[in-house]
C-alpha cells in the first residue's frame, strides 16, 4: 500500500539487526512541528500514514500527531515493539514483539553491555501488549524470525496473551536482503501449518535496502 512514512527518532532498544540504526543506535534527523509533518502527508497523494521508528510509543507527542493526521483523512498505522501501551488513535496497531534473536549480545556499539541489559530487560511487556490488543480491533502481531527455533518462543509469547486471532499473527524473514528461497520455504510451511500469515518486505525486494523506499 502506498504510504507517507514518518519515522521519530529514538528507541528504548537497541536489536542487533536493527534495519534503522539512524533511528536508534545513532539517533539523527531535524525536529519539525506536528502540523508540518501531518500538512506533508496530507500533501503526498498517500491516503495511508505509517507512524514508526525508532519507536513512536515513548515519544508524548505522537497522540497529537496521530490527531493532526486523523483530521486531515489519513489513514493510520503505528509500528511498536509493544513495550509501552500509550493511548493514541490508529487505524491499524502494528505490534512487533522483540525475540531473543534481537538481543545485541558482544555488540561493538554497546562495549560496557549497558544496552544488552536494558534491552532484554524491556523487550517483552506482556501487560503493555495485552492492552495494546485490547484497545484496537485493528491489529498484527509481526514476529522477525532468524531461525526455525525462534518458533516456541513465539508461541510461549502468544501464549501468555488473551483475545488474538491465529490471522493476527505475521512472520517475517530477517534481514536487509530477500530471504533465500529455503528461509522462505520453511517460514510460509510454518505459517500455513499455524494459520498465521507471511510477511514479506517488498521494499527490500523491489528497491533494495535503501533509505527513503
Amino acid at each position: 500500500m502506498p504510504s507517507f512514512f514518518i519515522r521519530v527518532s529514538g528507541c528504548n532498544l537497541r536489536c542487533a539487526w536493527c534495519d534503522t540504526p539512524y533511528a536508534s543506535w545513532a539517533p539523527e534527523g531535524a525536529q519539525r512541528t506536528l502540523d508540518a509533518l501531518a500538512d506533508e502527508a496530507a500533501a503526498s497523494g498517500a491516503r495511508h500514514t505509517v507512524v514508526t521508528g525508532g519507536e513512536p510509543m515513548i515519544f508524548k507527542h505522537v497522540p497529537a500527531l496521530c490527531d493532526a493526521l486523523r483530521t486531515r483523512g489519513m489513514h493510520i498505522t503505528i509500528e511498536t515493539a509493544g513495550t509501552v501501551a500509550t493511548p493514541v488513535a490508529c487505524d491499524l496497531m502494528s505490534i512487533s514483539p522483540k525475540l531473543a534473536n534481537s538481543a545485541p549480545v558482544n555488540d561493538a556499539r554497546d562495549k560496557d553491555g549497558a544496552w544488552l541489559r536494558l534491552h532484554e530487560a524491556r523487550r517483552i511487556n506482556p501487560t503493555a501488549l495485552q492492552a495494546l490488543l485490547d484497545r484496537h480491533p485493528e491489529r498484527q502481531l509481526k514476529f522477525v524470525v532468524a531461525r526455525a527455533g525462534d518458533l516456541a518462543e513465539i508461541e510461549a509469547v502468544l501464549a501468555r496473551l488473551t483475545g488474538w486471532d491465529p490471522a493476527d499473527v505475521l512472520l517475517m524473514p530477517e534481514g536487509v536482503k530477500p530471504p533465500a528461497a529455503e528461509t522462505k520455504a520453511w517460514v510460509v510451511h510454518e505459517c500455513i501449518r499455524r494459520g498465521w500469515r507471511y510477511c514479506p518486505r517488498l521494499h527490500i525486494e523491489l528497491f533494495g535496502n535503501k533509505r527513503g523506499t
